[in-house]
């Protein structure tokens, strides 16, 4: 299945039916008074998470969704059906943007979460709505409302607990499969991930997700490379996962890399929590190893190793990725009891 993440989708709601001009027929009744019925409804258009979905891929081939119309009213005081409403089924994690494309209408972030994107038009009265004392046989009846158009943007955003982060080639894909069962394009090239992939990793009897992006390059935040595209995917995140290329020359300089370009990206990722890890250590003797540990700690702190190849180390790096999340969900229940303590 193909990768999107972004789709331009127009929608219509259906218009309302138009009302009816009728008057009762019947034999032996001289006067029938109004009897038009009132036009139906026309279709709304919803958007709704669902599960089993991780790409737009779907929009890429339909893009045009028009709700059904309203059906006109009928005599005998006979109200017209409502037309069909349509709901786009989208991933969890979708962004629902205005045509401007930075407006957000709508964060779809649960499964069964349900909003609507353009209402159907009312359906109008029939002449039996304007009967008065003073008007007994009324010729006129309501037209229906008309639909909503509007032109919207999709966004996904990845939903994981754990966003890996790194030069091109550091590694990420060799971890992620080497930890969970999913099976990531690897070889011995840059750029080898060209789309987001998400793995269920687990340790100690417990299960998180981690999303492997592009590698990044410098100049990333301000659209080179690939970088820019799938950076909004590990917005969501609770940990990031900064794996530096221990075969590098310079493993201090990889790491501010990628540093400056999510500080530069805004603050939602430059303040999310991170585990720095040295990677490729199979590659290199004792002394080197020693040697790039120091160079890295000096800048990044605290430094674990490890060997995606060999897998040495993953099991520590996921442990402290654990704690990290677990640390995160405390912070985050210990927010909302102080905001219901607070609470008028």
């Amino acid at each position: 299945m193909k990768f999107l993440d972004l789709s331009k989708v127009y929608i219509r709601s259906g218009a309302g039916g138009g009302g009816c001009v009728s008057f009762r027929r019947e034999k032996y009744i001289e006067y029938g008074g109004p009897d038009g019925g009132d036009g139906g409804k026309g279709g709304s258009v919803y958007a709704e998470a669902v599960e089993g979905l991780n790409t737009l891929i779907d929009f890429r081939y339909q893009q045009h969704f028009f709700a059904k119309n309203g059906t006109p009213g009928m005599g005998k005081q006979r109200t017209g059906p409502d037309g069909s409403d349509i709901i786009l089924r989208v991933p969890v994690g979708t962004e629902i943007l205005d045509e401007d494309e930075e407006t957000v209408i709508a964060d779809l972030t649960e499964v069964g979460q349900k909003v609507l994107l353009a209402k159907g038009g009312n359906g109008g009265f029939g002449n039996l709505h304007f009967k008065s004392s003073t008007n007994q046989a009324p010729r006129r009846a309501n037209p229906g409302q008309a639909g909503i158009e509007r032109t919207l943007w999709l966004r996904l955003k990845l939903i994981a607990d754990v966003g890996l982060l790194g030069l091109p080639n550091a590694g990420k894909s060799t971890f992620l499969a080497a930890t969970s069962n999913a099976r990531p394009k690897i070889a011995d090239y840059p750029f080898t991930t060209l789309v987001p992939n998400l793995g269920v990793v687990g340790v100690d009897e417990v299960e998180f997700v981690v999303a492997d992006i592009p590698g990044l390059i410098e100049g990333a935040s301000e659209g080179r490379g690939l970088g820019d595209l799938f950076l909004g995917h590990v917005e969501r995140c609770s940990v990031l996962l900064h794996l530096v290329d221990g075969t590098s020359e310079d493993v201090a300089a990889d790491w501010q890399t990628i540093v400056t370009e999510i500080e530069a990206y805004g603050d939602i990722l430059g303040d999310k929590p991170r585990v720095t890890v040295l990677n490729k250590i199979d590659a290199l003797d004792e002394d080197e190893l020693a040697e790039k540990r120091a160079e890295l700690e000096a800048v990044a702190g605290p430094v674990l190793t490890m060997s995606g190849v060999a897998q040495q180390g993953t099991v520590e790096v996921l442990r402290a990725l654990r704690a990290q999340i677990d640390e995160g969900k405390l912070r985050l229940k210990a927010a909302g009891e102080e905001t219901e303590a607070w609470r008028p």
